[in-house]
């Protein structure tokens, strides 16, 4: 005769689940992230009238003007921005005569007031390098390159890796009159994991954007 255990047949189902979870292989999945569906590159001209210099840029962008920044450097009218917002990114670009003035305020014990400084060369790149090393906080690594294009302009280009708020920079100039600098933003939280190959895309088109800038 079979002893009745008393025990919920209930009770013997999940026990055995639980025995045969224990026994078996668990595998965790890696992480995951969206799948990004990247338009082909193409590309239409930036070529204003009174604008010292034009370039190519994404046909899935728009050329833009920071009307703040504007109010503040009224003496940097050529100031402009290539927003994608397919990938909620914007490339600020500034540009500056070298030889020119520079406007700004200045912290003081009375408050701010207004001053200026020549733009020369010198003063601009190290700018350049100072705005980007500001990012070593978050950055794992900076590297700087070289580059002069077909059309015989030369500068540096910034990669910047880690979670920095910008990632990929540069600066393009003939040294003796023209200096503008570009930079790439995400307006999101930086996550260099999920970012990596949309900073890949984009890092081409802001390439292009260098290969074409031509001087007036």
């Amino acid at each position: 005769m079979i002893k009745k255990t008393g025990l919920p047949l209930s009770f013997l189902f999940l026990f055995t689940t639980i025995l045969f979870s224990c026994n078996s292989n668990y595998t965790p999945r890696p992480k995951g992230y969206f799948a990004i569906n990247f338009p082909q590159h193409q590309y239409q001209l930036f070529n204003q009238p009174g604008y010292p210099y034009s370039f190519e840029y994404p046909v899935y962008s728009t050329v833009t003007k920071d009307s703040a920044l504007f109010d503040e450097n009224p003496d940097n009218p050529y100031w402009i921005n290539i927003d994608i917002p397919s990938f909620n990114a914007r490339i600020y670009l500034s540009y500056k005569t070298i030889g020119g003035r520079s406007s700004y305020r200045v912290k003081t014990d009375h408050g701010y007031k207004d001053s200026s400084s020549l733009n020369t060369f010198e003063n601009l790149r190290e700018d350049a390098y100072k705005i980007t090393f500001k990012h070593t906080v978050k950055a794992s690594s900076i590297q700087d390159s070289a580059f002069v294009t077909p059309h015989g302009i030369g500068g540096i280009f910034f990669t910047v890796g880690g979670n920095a708020a910008t990632g990929r920079q540069f600066f393009a100039t003939d040294t003796v009159k023209h200096f503008l600098r570009g930079a790439l933003y995400f307006n999101a939280t930086p996550n260099e994991d999920s970012l990596h190959i949309v900073y890949d895309f984009l890092q081409q088109d802001m390439m292009h954007m260098i290969n074409t800038l031509e001087w007036k």
